[in-house]
């Protein structure tokens, strides 16, 4: 299995959801991250992260609130934000942040 290092350094970009069990909010994003999915297919990765069981990368990133969305491409951080952001605005971020 692939570190979080290795799948951040990919040439596919990579968003994180930062979230946990007991949010509502992180509740909400559930289906928008799925709804990204679909609109993005192979062009996007996602990676949910629970916070309460991986502290060590919440904490690394500096992790306050969640939900905290960070997109990756070839290991650094082009976007991050916390709350809910709807797929179709995600999708026009992972778009314009990674148009090369």
């Amino acid at each position: 299995m692939a570190t979080f290092r290795e799948l951040i350094d990919d040439e596919v970009p990579v968003l994180v959801d930062f979230h946990a069990t007991w949010c509502g909010p992180c509740k909400m994003m559930a289906p928008e991250l799925e709804q990204l999915k679909q609109l993005m297919g192979d062009r996007l990765r996602i990676i949910k992260i629970d916070v309460d069981q991986n502290q060590q990368a919440a904490q690394a990133y500096r992790v306050s609130g969640v939900p905290t969305l960070i997109l990756f491409r070839k290991g650094q951080i082009l976007w991050r934000q916390s709350g809910v952001v709807r797929a179709r605005q995600l999708a026009d971020i992972v778009r314009s942040r990674t148009a090369a």
